[in-house]
């Protein structure tokens, strides 16, 4: 039987997609009964990335049913792209100062990030000699 399962689960998506659909629909309900201050999808994808890290499912379970949703990931930032057309002054002035600002601040993280990245490891070769 156990074997049966693990065929069924690494050869089709439709499971693969199920199991991670009730993954996200468990999780999101217990953020809501639980009235915890993240959204159920990042405590969903906490919990698939620990039950992978510890071996408790095997990443084949959840490989063709991911790169299916990957592959389709566009239609779900279709909502965000017709936004666009209900706000024409994105397309003006307004648009490249937003996207100016989205620029700088994502340059600012990553030099801020690798900064601290590398007096890290800066501190960490000093106090290991």
């Amino acid at each position: 039987m156990l074997r049966r399962t693990n065929i069924l689960l690494s050869r089709n998506r439709l499971p693969q997609v199920a199991a991670l659909i009730t993954l996200w629909w468990g999780c999101d309900a217990l953020v809501r009964a639980m009235s915890l201050p993240v959204p159920g999808g990042v405590l969903g994808m906490a919990v698939l990335l620990l039950l992978l890290a510890t071996g408790g499912i095997p990443s084949a379970w959840v490989r063709r049913g991911s790169a299916g949703l990957l592959d389709h990931m566009l239609l779900f930032f279709a909502p965000a792209t017709m936004a666009l057309l209900d706000h024409p002054e994105l397309f003006s002035l307004t648009g490249l100062k937003i996207l100016a600002v989205i620029v700088v601040g994502t340059l600012l993280v990553m030099v801020g990030t690798a900064l601290a990245v590398e007096a890290c490891f800066r501190w960490r070769g000093r106090n290991a000699d």
